[in-house]
């Protein structure tokens, strides 16, 4: 039944039968949790070995030649640095390698450049004051929670099936020096699990900011999370911006919080050698060096790069059914209504629902009140102001299987419900 072309009796009586469905689902009393990326627990079981590789008896000498256990090293143990250097595909002597969170690193960044000029010539950005960040929508809510508090204007910019629209984020970024960068998930884009195109990574790499300082934060937290038999490629943006004249323009993150454990990992950032210098100084004042216990830990864990990506086949058979049983639950429940889009992606942590527009805040607020959380409508738009109010972050990682399952056929009861809702006036 398509919701669009019923007639008021035929969606009355739709509505009167979801209605009866949700007092069902209500008087289950539910517990469950969509709200976040978080891995379950058959994905943290399968780093347990992580644990055993550094005991007492361990030799806690790096390839560095430094004990692990003592200060020293502000950028990580150089087979740590070599590690995220394959994973960013850039030279391991422009690696930081740093704590658990590269929205740490993030946070640490912004906050270094608002409190010292990264270029000659140019002023910290808090004393710009009109400053400004381009924030592609929909997009991940703790970005714009950096930017939200240091004070910029967000400028949305929206995305496409290749990546953020291109046009605009040129025309802007090349007529306004209060323009200090844009965030950036590249691959399997959290929400919509959209890869940039390589034509998109050539035009952020080929950018001709007005202001010097302008900044690429190119978080590329899913860049081997791929779930997909024929994964999405990404270009290179640190070489391409090399080739372009801009290697000063982007600054790179990932971490290996959903490759281990989210609250024990390692993060890294990297950046062209003038960046480095300016973050070394700054972060030098911060600390003296990060967890190297940690670092060799992953290391001796995984071995090398090759490691890494058969870890990812593990974590890849846990999640794929995850994701088949949200894909297929929104096609049969939803598709014939006609009051939902959904992205579907090849690899990442989520999928990306429009339900009807002017519907998803209470979509979420049925939900909740049927005992499923999911993460709050608006979130993925700065200051949580959907315009439409139409999109939901769909995270299927933390359930079980059965609980998923469940969580979806709730969901696709409140979507619709809240969609008649509407159409009824």
């Amino acid at each position: 039944m398509n919701y669009l072309n019923c007639s008021k009796q035929e969606l009355e009586k739709e509505y009167s039968s979801l209605v009866k469905q949700f007092e069902d689902v209500k008087s289950k009393g539910l517990n469950l949790n969509m709200a976040r990326g978080k891995p379950g627990k058959e994905q943290l079981d399968l780093s347990l070995g992580l644990l055993d590789v550094v005991n007492s008896s361990s030799d806690f000498v790096g390839a560095d030649g430094m004990d692990c256990r003592n200060y020293g090293i502000l950028k990580g143990i150089e087979e740590c640095r070599k590690l995220f250097g394959e994973m960013l595909g850039v030279d391991y002597n422009n690696v930081m390698v740093g704590g658990s969170s590269s929205l740490n690193m993030m946070f640490d960044t912004i906050s270094c450049m608002m409190t010292k000029s990264v270029v000659d010539g140019c002023k910290p950005w808090y004393e710009v004051k009109n400053r400004k960040f381009l924030c592609p929508v929909p997009g991940y809510d703790r970005h714009f929670g950096i930017t939200e508090y240091y004070g910029f204007e967000m400028i949305p910019v929206p995305m496409t099936s290749n990546g953020p629209d291109m046009d605009i984020v040129e025309k802007l970024v090349e007529n306004d020096d209060s323009i200090k960068g844009i965030w950036c998930v590249p691959k399997y884009s959290n929400p919509q699990g959209i890869t940039y195109s390589d034509d998109t990574v050539k035009r952020f790499a080929a950018l001709k900011p007005a202001a010097k300082d302008f900044r690429i934060m190119w978080d590329n937290a899913y860049c081997i999370h791929d779930i997909s038999d024929t994964p999405d490629s990404l270009l290179n943006i640190y070489d391409e911006c090399v080739k372009a004249g801009n290697e000063d323009m982007p600054i790179l993150f990932c971490s290996t919080s959903k490759i281990t454990f989210p609250g024990a990992g390692v993060a890294a950032m990297a950046a062209s050698d003038a960046n480095m210098n300016v973050f070394a100084e700054r972060y030098n004042y911060e600390i003296i060096s990060y967890d190297k216990l940690n670092m060799l830990r992953h290391v001796k864990y995984f071995k090398n790069y090759d490691g890494v990506l058969k870890h990812m086949q593990l974590h890849k058979k846990v999640l794929k059914p995850k994701f088949e049983i949200v894909l297929n639950t929104l096609d049969k429940e939803l598709t014939p209504t006609g009051v939902g889009e959904w992205t579907n992606p090849n690899g990442g942590y989520f999928v990306s629902v429009d339900v009807l527009s002017g519907t998803a805040k209470r979509v979420v607020s049925l939900c909740k009140e049927a005992g499923l959380i999911l993460t709050g409508a608006g979130a993925t738009y700065p200051l949580g102001k959907d315009p439409e109010d139409k999109n939901i972050r769909i995270a299927p990682s933390f359930p079980p299987n059965d609980e998923l399952q469940t969580a979806m056929n709730v969901f696709c009861i409140c979507t619709k419900l809240a969609a008649c809702e509407k159409l009824l006036g």
